[in-house]
Formats: C-alpha cells, sequence, structure tokens
C-alpha cells in the first residue's frame, strides 16, 4: 500500500485544473484548517457520499502495560471518528469504478482561462 501526501494531492489536482500548484495548495490548506476549526469547536463535519467526521469521547478506563502488567489509568479523552459515506464505501468494496469529476466550479474556471494551464513549469 503507498503513502499519498498532501503534496502529491496538491500536484494530481493542480496538473487537472488550470490552477496553479500555489492556489491548490493555499486552497487545500485553508480546507484541512476549517476542518480542524470545526472539530474543534465541536461541530460535526458532513460531506455527502463521502463520509461523516465528528468528536467521540472515550471515557476513562484501565490499561494494562503488557511488559510489567501494571495497571495504568487511561485519563477520558476525544477523538475523531471517520464513518464512510456510500460513494466511499462502495469504491472500497469494488462496486464502483475511479471516475474523475470536474466540478462546475472547476469547469468555469478552466473557461475563464482558455482552458489552458497557467502554472509555473
Amino acid at each position: 500500500m503507498a503513502t499519498v501526501t498532501k503534496k502529491d494531492l496538491i500536484d494530481r489536482i493542480a496538473n487537472r485544473t488550470a490552477c496553479t500548484r500555489g492556489d491548490v495548495k493555499r486552497v487545500v490548506q485553508q480546507f484541512l484548517d476549517e476542518i480542524v476549526e470545526e472539530l474543534g469547536r465541536g461541530n460535526r463535519l458532513e460531506f455527502r457520499d463521502f463520509g461523516v467526521l465528528e468528536i467521540k469521547a472515550r471515557a476513562p478506563r484501565v490499561a494494562q502495560n503488557p511488559k510489567t502488567l501494571q495497571r495504568v489509568n487511561v485519563p477520558a479523552k476525544k477523538t475523531v471518528k471517520f464513518k464512510v459515506g456510500r460513494l466511499l464505501k462502495d469504491r472500497l468494496d469494488g462496486k464502483s469504478p475511479i471516475v474523475v469529476v470536474q466540478t462546475e466550479a472547476a469547469a468555469g474556471l478552466l473557461k475563464s482561462k482558455g482552458g489552458k494551464s497557467h502554472r509555473a513549469e
């Protein structure tokens, strides 16, 4: 299984759109910052067909160190839960092919820039 980094995704998006790599990087980073901000406020994020991100409270518990068998108190904490949406689930199950969707916004951007890439090579 390969690891895909944020940089890889930014490069891929920049190559598929008429946006510069710098513009894509700023948008992706702002998107991630907004997700962190909303989750930090305790809000639930829903991306239709992709999935849902929400805060889940974990109760305090007693764990055991496997090496020393000593009991350790683990305090309560919050974590992020991701529930897979329908399209992502179907894709993971091999029920739907990979489809690259060009959004109306990207299509409009391509038209406004004459369909040419303005990225510095």
